[in-house]
């Protein structure tokens, strides 16, 4: 199509291969009536730093649909060189055998179902993975994972870690354990942080996981990645795309990045 030509032609005559094309998981507004705009319509949604995250280092977003009868999951992540977990609603506590302790937190449970089913057909067929804050917690339930509810109520004494006054600029250190993958682009030692913007957190580690760090204070899981060689998948439970270059005091996003996208180009290898 003249699209396509015009598109891949412009990568091409630069003397470069096409991007990577990296599905990004989609934020859902479900159907409202009393919404003014797209009433009683379904939304589907990217936060707009999440794509641009993508696009620093040369990558092209393209978010994700829900899965339709006339595609299944394996045809969707067919599409796709690697996959992008974004964060947003909470997760159900249904889709890690729990109720909701209240109805606040019941979560998105239609949007961990989508999600779920892209995880696990990503894992099948080996296709890298980069979850971040919800994007960590549902790749963890995926995999058989559990959460709190809600850190402040189930950790007596724990951190603050979502305050909505100053949203992305909350922050606390972060402790990066020795030996991990993520020492190996990050180092150890005191002085490292993060931001936080959550009020879930990872409870009990899926099956096959590995911690790479936690939050110094209260001992929240901050990372996580699987153990296996051949899959590519971790999770961060702070917001690397939010971190502005004014705040070059917390740990840099693009080398989180850099490395997804380096598993992406090695699979494709």
């Amino acid at each position: 199509s003249r699209f396509r030509k015009s598109f891949w032609g412009g990568f091409m005559s630069q003397e470069r291969s096409p991007p990577l094309r990296i599905g990004v998981s989609a934020c859902f507004f479900h159907a409202d009536l009393d919404r003014p705009l797209f009433k009683g319509k379904t939304l589907v949604y990217a936060e707009e730093s999440m794509l641009e995250y993508v696009m620093r280092e040369g990558a092209f977003p393209l978010m994700l649909p829900r899965i339709y009868e006339a595609f299944d999951v394996g045809v969707v992540v067919d599409q796709i060189d690697g996959l992008l977990l974004q964060g947003g609603s909470d997760v159900s506590p249904l889709s890690y055998g729990e109720s909701p302790m209240r109805p606040e937190w019941s979560g998105d449970k239609a949007r961990d179902d989508y999600e779920i089913a892209l995880i696990q057909e990503c894992v099948k067929q080996k296709i890298p993975i980069y979850g971040i804050c919800r994007g960590a917690q549902i790749l963890n339930v995926a995999m058989g994972g559990s959460m709190y509810q809600d850190v402040e109520t189930q950790n007596l004494g724990a951190l603050v870690h979502r305050k909505w006054e100053v949203y992305d600029d909350l922050e606390h250190e972060v402790e990066i354990h020795s030996g991990t993958h993520l020492a190996s682009l990050y180092g150890t030692g005191p002085g490292l942080r993060i931001n936080s913007i959550h009020h879930q957190a990872i409870k009990d580690v899926a099956p096959g996981f590995t911690v790479e760090a936690t939050s110094p204070k209260d001992g929240i899981i901050e990372a996580i990645r699987m153990e296996a060689e051949d899959v590519y998948a971790v999770g961060v439970q702070w917001h690397p795309e939010f971190i502005r270059k004014d705040q070059d005091h917390l740990l840099d996003p693009a080398i989180l990045m850099k490395d997804f996208l380096a598993a992406v180009w090695q699979r494709k290898a």
